[in-house]
């Protein structure tokens, strides 16, 4: 996967790449530090609808979060949410750190 051989090449340590859990799934789970990383991969040729960043809704927020918690098993680990957007005819690529908080409930 393109998205995880970039941050590998930034110091980023993958974990585990596309992690099913019942609630949802998490593209990449890796490790820069002692943070846990979850993020999202997300490409997108036009940017017509908003692009790649537009399109992680609210709602695949939820379920990503879901599937870290599952993932987290209680673990009370710091962690993120990063997004990789690959944007464009060109590919280019661009880490979003903390592109969103999960939010308490």
């Amino acid at each position: 996967m393109r998205a995880a051989a970039h941050l590998s090449a930034l110091g980023v340590e993958i974990l585990a790449c596309n992690v099913r859990r019942r609630c949802g799934e998490i593209d990449l789970i890796g490790r820069e530090g002692d943070t846990v990383l979850f993020i999202e991969v997300r490409k997108r040729s036009s940017h017509h609808f908003g692009g790649a960043a537009a399109s992680i809704t609210a709602r695949k927020q939820g379920r990503i979060v879901a599937a870290a918690q599952a993932w987290l098993g209680g673990r009370m680990l710091p962690c993120r949410f990063d997004a990789v957007l690959i944007d464009g005819s060109e590919g280019t690529i661009v880490w979003l750190r903390d592109a969103f908080r999960c939010e308490a409930r």
